[in-house]
């Protein structure tokens, strides 16, 4: 698959020798969606502001499309559409006329064909002559997002693009990430909600203090880092684990037990759990399992850099 973004030994020096980018290399697949998580101050907006020329790298070099996004920066912005975490938009003008003003912009010829197409999958059609402050703040959002591809770009960054947003319109607005997909643009998010990333990532990219943890497709991240628990529901509910089960690392939930075991050992250990419960004189009525979620598999990358015990 082509890489429509590279990203090389990217670093953001500030007076004073703070640095918020650390030599960072990223390639993003043309067409892909790409999550970048990270706590506040992890450096995923400065990321984002480098690779789009908003801010200027203190060293190494960015090709959006096989554009220098210095040296040929015109036809590099050209490929990107940006919505930034602050709503900022112009309250008494009506959207159509946002939308069109941010295509002409970029020296885009008028088509309201096309910014048709664009309202509709935003379903803001039926808002086109509302003023923008009589729109409620996801319908705001929304409006962000076709200021951003009224050019018609190939990349789309979103920076928290439902900060402040209700479960229902995230939800909606998870929609609106997938079709923008399936017309072809690759989509760059970063988010504080992990369950947005599980939702709609193909990849997971985890930033702190301006390194990249990890990039991986989430699917393997979650099978490569990820632990089972089973949990056992016993029929009679203990308060102490017997010595003979000491080996295995239990904890009681409830009226059960809790064992977690590594999916990627040859040996689960679960055999001879169960062997061992029985002879423990513990009855069994039922057996659960579940997968480590990626907010846990984040929290403990992100613990690890920061010296978080």
């Amino acid at each position: 698959m082509t890489n429509i973004v590279e990203v090389r030994n990217l670093t953001k020096r500030y007076d004073g020798g703070f640095e918020a980018l650390k030599s960072v290399d990223l390639d993003i697949a043309e067409g892909e969606i790409i999550a970048l998580l990270g706590p506040n101050g992890a450096g995923k907006t400065t990321l984002i502001s480098t690779i789009c020329g908003i801010t200027r790298a203190t060293d190494g070099a960015v090709m959006i499309g096989g554009h220098d996004n210095v040296s040929d920066f015109r036809a590099a912005r050209n490929l990107i559409g940006l919505v930034p975490q602050e709503i900022n938009l112009e309250p008494f003008e009506k959207v159509i006329s946002t939308v069109r003003f941010s295509r002409g912009l970029f020296g885009k010829a008028p088509n309201d064909a096309y910014l048709e197409k664009i309202l509709r999958s935003l379903s803001l059609w039926d808002k086109k002559d509302s003023k923008i402050m009589a729109l409620s703040g996801g319908m705001k959002r929304r409006v962000l997002i076709a200021k951003a591809l009224s050019h018609e770009p190939r990349v789309l960054f979103l920076d928290e693009p439902t900060a402040g947003v209700d479960v229902e319109l995230r939800k909606d607005m998870w929609e609106v990430v997938a079709k923008l997909k399936e017309d072809g643009v690759t989509i760059i998010l970063t988010t504080h909600y992990i369950e947005e990333a599980e939702a709609i990532a193909d990849r997971i990219g985890v930033i702190a203090k301006g390194e990249i943890l990890l990039v991986e497709n989430k699917a393997d991240l979650m099978t490569r880092m990820g632990q089972k628990t089973l949990k056992i529901e016993l029929a009679t509910p203990i308060t102490d684990i017997p010595t003979s089960l000491g080996a295995y690392h239990l904890a009681i939930e409830g009226d059960g037990l809790l064992y977690s075991y590594d999916t990627k050992t040859d040996r689960t250990g679960i055999t001879g759990l169960l062997s061992d419960l029985q002879k423990a004189g513990l009855k069994m009525t039922d057996l659960q399992t579940r997968q480590s979620s990626l907010e846990e598999i984040f929290v403990s990358l992100v613990s690890e850099k920061e010296g978080v015990a």
